[in-house]
């Protein structure tokens, strides 16, 4: 019966959007399509239940608004006298993707530097290194991410030694796929000042060998002290990153994104806003560590209601992350039974700075990998709600957990009791799943990556890719969640935690809008929602899941303009 309800409710609003707009004819007419017009997420259940909206044919917009959607004849009837009309010869139409968590610059940055992803063995990252130093100028860093030495023979991970083989005399840091390590060579550790004596900073570590020197291996903190060292990018650089990372979201119907970028680069995409080259819908995260003082001055320095751009939620880190061994475990790891993790915060002054920030109207998400540091999160976002359960159901802060991979029977019934969202990236399972087990063993294993009992716990997901760390594509992550198998289908990984092919699309726009408050805006193709939507080579909801990893981006349009079309 809500069922019903619903599409006669969506029905009803399509039709008096019509009647309306016989007064203000529509700029563009897409027509002839398959044009699925998303789903919603239950209001009195959270997350569990997905209702599914309607296809219709065509679509009206307006500025950048949708006008009416409904079947071609009536469509047309409101194009105005130099309205486009836009033939989408039967394909099929999603709501344009919302990716609940990227790092844009890195992902830019990534093709400007050394890109090391996909590197079969360690000889091939130092080939791809020695390449790079041939062109270097005196004194350069050498720069670059994306190396896993799990995908090595051997899965060791490589050394200063390594490095210094085919640097020369360039300082040179390369930082892991999944950013919570790096390899150093000699130059860089000499001039980031790490020696033999050097201790491990607080919430970090620097490995070493059997004689007590460090092996260039650098762990959360440490890693990021040595970055510091690094010559910041020029504005052209950032420029450059930050248009490569735009081009490759519209490639895959990425229409809006939850980015992770410096201040700076936040500044690059107003300059191309101004320019009217803004291609992407971005809500930029600000650092939870940063001061009250500084924070309130950047939420207020650009219009939160600015459709394009704004400023989002405070982004802190627990801990690291598993494929690193720095996510922090309540028990040690199965492979390392000396570590349980690197976590980021002592827990009371943890619960000091979340009140504190949230009382000042900012929303918050923490990455958190581990167990302990899901719980490390919880724990400080329960202290920051009203005392009472009804207060806490009532808070509207929608605190949320980024990626949240490992997690307790006990810590998801606190999802659904503090109304946390749980934002995770499905295609990490088709990197996590070659060693998982390993790390964690079978028992947290079964209770890893569980969109399902996400799910069923009422709790909204909302889906990224955590780009570049992997692909910005939703369209891998969208085959892990249906699948929960590689790429190859060769392996699967606790089938029971499997989505369906609408519940996966809805996390990856739905889900994704409510995270960020934007569902009376993005999530669905309605009346009076903004204009973004993605044309696909084939309908996703009805082919084999093996097919969803070949499929094809054809438009992605945003505000009812085409800001990509395959050639």
């Amino acid at each position: 019966m809500k069922r019903l309800l619903l599409l006669l409710l969506f029905a009803c609003l399509t039709a008096a959007a019509q009647d309306q707009s016989l007064h203000m004819p529509a700029d563009t007419i897409f027509v002839n399509g398959n044009v699925y017009t998303g789903g919603v997420i239950d209001a009195d259940v959270g997350g569990a239940h997905v209702r599914l909206m309607y296809h219709v044919k065509a679509i009206a917009t307006r500025n950048d608004r949708i006008l009416a959607v409904g079947a071609d004849q009536e469509i047309r009837k409101l194009a105005g006298q130099k309205a486009q009309i836009i033939d989408l010869h039967g394909h099929t139409v999603l709501p344009g993707f919302n990716d609940a968590h990227v790092h844009l610059a890195s992902g830019g940055f990534t093709k400007l530097r050394v890109n090391l992803e996909g590197s079969k063995s360690l000889e091939e990252m130092k080939a791809r290194i020695a390449e790079r130093a041939k062109t270097a100028s005196e004194g350069e860093w050498l720069t670059g991410r994306g190396w896993d030495h799990t995908l090595w023979p051997g899965a060791k991970l490589p050394t200063r030694q390594d490095l210094d083989a085919v640097t020369g005399d360039h300082p040179a840091v390369f930082v892991r796929v999944d950013g919570h390590i790096a390899i150093a060579n000699s130059a860089a550790l000499k001039a980031g000042g790490v020696t033999r004596e050097s201790p491990d900073p607080a919430g970090g570590k620097i490995d070493r060998d059997e004689q007590g020197e460090a092996t260039g291996i650098l762990r959360e903190t440490s890693k990021d002290a040595m970055l510091e060292k690094v010559p910041p990018p020029t504005p052209a650089q950032r420029r450059r990153a930050a248009e490569l990372a735009l081009a490759d979201a519209a490639q895959w119907g990425v229409t809006s994104a939850q980015d992770n970028s410096e201040w700076d680069d936040f500044l690059v995409f107003e300059q191309l806003e101004r320019e009217g080259k803004l291609t992407l819908r971005i809500t930029e995260w600000l650092p939870f560590g940063e001061s009250l003082e500084v924070l309130k001055q950047r939420r207020d320095s650009h219009p939160h209601d600015d459709p394009m751009l704004h400023t989002g939620m405070l982004k802190g880190y627990m801990d690291g992350s598993l494929g690193s061994r720095t996510a922090a475990m309540l028990a040690p790891y199965s492979d390392d039974p000396k570590n349980t993790g690197l976590p980021q915060f002592e827990q009371e002054k943890l619960n000091q700075m979340t009140k504190e920030r949230a009382d000042a109207g900012f929303q918050i998400g923490f990455h958190a990998i581990g167990d302990r540091g899901v719980e490390m999160a919880l724990t400080a976002f329960a202290q920051a709600l009203p005392a009472t359960p009804e207060g806490r159901l009532a808070s509207g802060r929608r605190f949320r957990i980024e990626h949240a991979q490992v997690i307790t029977p006990e810590q998801l019934k606190k999802f659904h009791e503090l109304r946390v969202f749980a934002s995770m990236q499905p295609n990490h399972l088709l990197t996590d799943m070659n060693w998982a087990m390993d790390r964690i063993g079978p028992e947290r294993a079964k209770r890893s990556y569980s969109w399902k009992e996400f799910l069923k716990a009422d709790v909204t997901l909302a889906f990224g890719t955590d780009y570049p760390v992997e692909p910005i594509t939703p369209f891998r992550g969208i085959y892990a969640a249906v699948t929960r198998k590689n790429e190859a289908g060769s392996a699967e990984y606790y089938p029971e935690q499997k989505l369906t092919i609408e519940q996966a699309i809805v996390a990856y726009t739905t889900g994704s809008a409510l995270a960020e408050f934007a569902e009376k805006d993005k999530g669905t193709l309605a009346p009076g929602m903004l204009a973004d939507f993605v044309v696909l080579d084939r309908d996703i909801t009805e082919i084999p899941p093996a097919e969803i990893l070949k499929t094809r981006v054809l438009r992605t349009v945003v505000g009812g303009k085409t800001v990509y079309e395959a050639k």
